[in-house]
């Protein structure tokens, strides 16, 4: 295996202990590496950050918490023992019934969530797993700190660092412009992060190019701005 092929796995610590003896003597004698590893450095810090973790909406305690008080203001106090306890548990039954409906509400949102979160992390490990793969090819961003990761099967995925948040009403598009073709809708994201890692959702043929454009919200099916990212695989 060539050595500078072993640079993001080193950037994720996955060399065994030979593997990375060896590349840290290449790495003091090699400027391309040292080059290629900084950029990759900050991008493998940021991989266990990548996907926001699933939590139900905060107002729903809320609601289910009022929705429960004022239930228990129906309880009349001081009346006969029968009529007290009838009326105390129909309250208590209704208490009940309105929290398994919130905690229902709160259980299919959160099977949302999770549901979301898990595909998150799907494409988070698929991303790396590209990143990881000696035989991918990296080809650095013209327009931005990042490069264009793609692996022997043309799967992508397109790592920018520190890029701004899209305007408000935008969002940043991803396309695959293969050699002669036209542009292929990859992926939208909305940036803002330390590291922006965007698995593509188009194959990435030899010789294609990589670009990313501000369109509205939502995404459009072609390009319409000048692209600011831009990378030829």
């Amino acid at each position: 295996m060539d050595i500078h092929e072993l640079t993001a796995a080193y950037a994720l610590d996955a060399l065994d202990q030979e593997e990375r003896e060896q590349y840290e003597a290449h790495l003091a004698q090699c400027e391309q590496c040292r080059t290629e590893l900084a950029g990759l450095g900050e991008t493998a810090a940021a991989l266990a950050l990548a996907a926001p973790s699933a939590s139900p909406p905060p107002q729903l305690r809320t609601r289910i918490l009022e929705a429960a008080a004022a239930e228990r203001e129906n309880v009349v106090p001081l009346r006969p023992r029968r009529a007290w306890v009838t009326r105390a548990a129909a309250a208590a039954a209704s208490v009940a019934a309105c929290t398994a409906i919130g905690l229902g509400v709160w259980a299919a949102t959160l099977s949302h969530d999770l549901g979301h979160q898990q595909a998150l992390n799907a494409a988070t490990q698929r991303a790396t797993e590209i990143l990881l793969d000696p035989a991918s090819k990296k080809t650095s961003l013209r327009g931005g700190r990042g490069l264009v990761a793609v692996d022997a099967t043309g799967n992508g995925v397109l790592v920018v660092r520190r890029l701004p948040a899209a305007p408000s009403g935008k969002t940043y598009e991803a396309w695959v412009i293969p050699a002669g073709g036209a542009p292929q809708r990859a992926a939208v994201f909305q940036g803002g992060s330390k590291v922006t890692m965007v698995p593509l959702a188009e194959n990435v043929p030899a010789g294609a190019v990589v670009a990313a454009t501000i369109e509205r919200a939502g995404g459009v099916s072609k390009p319409t701005s000048t692209p600011i990212l831009s990378a030829e695989t």
